[in-house]
C-alpha cells in the first residue's frame, strides 16, 4: 500500500507509475482523492466534537462540585456522543471503501526501472559463466527424465490433472539435494535464520504481501476456511511480523524457508507446457530481509548477490536482468530476475526473482520498527527473492550435466549431499 499522503500530495506522479506498469485505469485517481477528501472531513469533525465533550465534561465537573443542576448539559452531551458514534459509522464505511481501492494501486518504481512494455524491454545487467558445449544434441530435460524414468509427468495428470508431476528416484533424491544445498549455503555463509512455517495462510497475509485482493484468481484458496495456498514462502515469512513494532537493533533480519509453492498459472495457456518450468506445484528455497530504508537498495544487491552464488556453485551459466516498468510486480520498486540457460531448451529460463518492496508490503501488513527510543514507530522496508527454484534448479542441473550417454553427472557442489 501507498503512503496516503502520497496518494493525496502527488497523484500525477501515482498516474505516471500506472502508465509506466501499462495499469492505466486500475483504480479511479479521481474518485479515490474524493473519498479521501471525505474520509479527512469525518475525521475532522469527529475530532471536533470529541474536543467539544471533553470541554462540555469538565463544564458538568465543575457544576457537580457546586451541587448545580448538570442535566441540560449532561443531555447536550449525549447528543453530542450519538454524533461521534453516528460519525464513527461513517467512517468505517468510507475507510472500507478507501482501502479497497488503495490496495489494488502498485508500488512506485525507483527511478532505475526502465520504462517499458514487457519482458523484451528488460536490460541484461550481467552474466556468468559460459554457455556449454556439447558434442552431441542436448535434449531437454523433460525427455532425458523420461528415458531415465526419474520424471513421471503421465502419473502427475493422473493424480492430480496437467502440470503435475511425479519425481523418481535420482530426480527426487537430486531436487532433495538442491534444497539441502542451498539452505546450508545461505544459513552458514550469508547470514540467513531458517525457518519453517505454514504453507496454507489466512487472507490477511496474502493481502499483507500483496497477492490480495486484486489477484486472488491466481491463486489457490480454500473458502470453506478462509485460507489459502502459499504461491512463495515470501507470504509466510514476511508476515511473520505483522501487525508488530521491532526495535532498530533487531535490523537487519534474514530469513530463509524452504516450502512448495502452489500457483494456478492461469495466464500462462500454452507456455511451458511439458517438463518443470511452468507447473502448479513446486519447491523453492525463499530468502526474505527486513531492513532500515536507507539500507534497502544496497541490501538488494546482496540479496540477488546471495542466490546468484548457488548458480556460481553448480558452475551453471546465467544473466541477470533488470526489469523494465511493464514486466516489474506490482508490489514491487525495482527487481533483478536471474535466468539461467537452459541447453536442451535454448533459451535462457527464470530461476529467481530479487525484489526491494521498500514500505508498500509493510504498510499493508503494519510492520513498522522504531529508530530510536522513545520515538513514534515508522514502516521498515522489506526486499525477498528466491534461492533458488528448486525444480528450475533441477531442470537446468539435468540439461546443463547430461551425457551423451543419456546419464547426468553430479555437479561437485552436490556430492556430498547425494552421497
Amino acid at each position: 500500500m501507498l503512503d496516503p499522503k502520497l496518494i493525496r500530495e502527488e497523484p500525477e506522479r501515482i498516474r505516471q507509475v500506472l502508465k509506466d506498469r501499462n495499469m492505466e485505469g486500475v483504480v479511479d485517481l479521481d474518485l479515490l482523492g474524493s473519498i479521501d477528501n471525505e474520509r479527512r472531513a469525518i475525521i475532522s469533525r469527529t475530532d471536533e466534537l470529541r474536543e467539544t465533550r471533553n470541554r462540555v465534561s469538565k463544564e458538568i465537573g465543575k457544576l457537580k462540585s457546586k451541587g448545580e443542576d448538570a442535566s441540560e448539559i449532561m443531555k447536550d452531551v449525549q447528543r453530542v456522543n450519538d454524533s461521534i458514534r453516528e460519525l464513527e459509522g461513517q467512517l468505517e464505511a468510507v475507510n472500507s471503501r478507501f482501502d479497497d481501492m488503495a490496495l489494488s494501486l502498485p508500488n512506485i518504481l525507483d527511478g532505475a526501472v526502465p520504462v517499458g512494455k514487457d519482458e523484451k524491454d528488460n536490460i541484461v545487467v550481467r552474466t556468468w559463466g559460459e554457455k556449454p558445449v556439447f558434442s552431441f544434441p542436448p535434449k531437454p530435460h523433460y525427455e532425458i527424465g523420461a528415458e531415465l524414468g526419474i520424471l513421471d509427468f503421465e502419473r502427475g495428470v493422473k493424480l492430480a490433472g496437467t502440470r503435475f508431476y511425479v519425481y523418481r528416484g535420482l530426480a527426487a533424491r537430486m531436487e532433495r539435494s538442491i534444497i539441502n544445498f542451498m539452505v546450508d549455503l545461505h544459513t552458514t555463509e550469508h547470514g540467513y535464520t531458517e525457518t519453517f512455517g505454514p504453507f496454507i495462510v489466512n487472507d490477511e497475509s496474502m493481502t499483507g504481501t500483496g497477492q490480495y485482493p486484486k489477484f486472488q484468481d491466481e491463486y489457490y484458496r480454500i473458502d470453506r476456511d478462509g485460507l489459502s495456498l502459499i504461491p512463495t514462502a515470501e507470504v509466510t515469512l514476511t508476515n511473520l511480523y505483522r501487525d508488530e513494532i521491532l526495535e532498530k537493533e533487531d535490523l537487519p533480519i534474514y530469513i530463509t524457508m524452504q516450502s512448495s509453492c502452489f500457483r494456478r498459472e492461469a495466464g500462462s495457456a500454452g507456455r511451458d507446457t511439458r517438463g518443470l518450468i511452468r507447473v502448479h506445484q513446486f519447491q523453492k528455497v525463499e530468502l526474505v530481509k527486513f531492513v532500515e530504508p536507507e539500507t534497502s537498495f544496497d541490501e538488494l544487491e546482496k540479496l540477488t548477490a546471495n542466490a546468484e552464488e548457488v548458480l556460481k556453485r553448480l558452475n551453471m551459466h546465467y544473466r541477470v536482468l533488470l526489469l523494465c516498468s511493464g514486466d516489474t510486480s506490482a508490489s514491487s520498486a525495482k527487481t533483478y530476475d536471474i535466468e539461467v540457460w537452459m541447453p536442451g531448451l535454448d533459451r535462457y529460463v527464470e530461476i529467481s526473482s530479487c525484489s526491494n518492496f521498500l514500505d508498500y508490503q509493510a504498510r499493508r501488513a503494519k510492520i513498522r520498527y522504531r529508530a530510536e527510543k522513545g520515538q513514534r514507530p515508522s514502516f521498515l522496508h522489506t526486499l525477498n527473492g528466491s534461492g533458488l527454484a528448486a525444480g528450475r534448479t533441477l531442470a537446468a542441473v539435468m540439461e546443463n550435466y547430461q551425457q551423451e550417454d543419456g546419464t547426468i553427472a553430479i555437479p561437485e557442489a552436490l556430492k556430498k549431499y547425494m552421497q
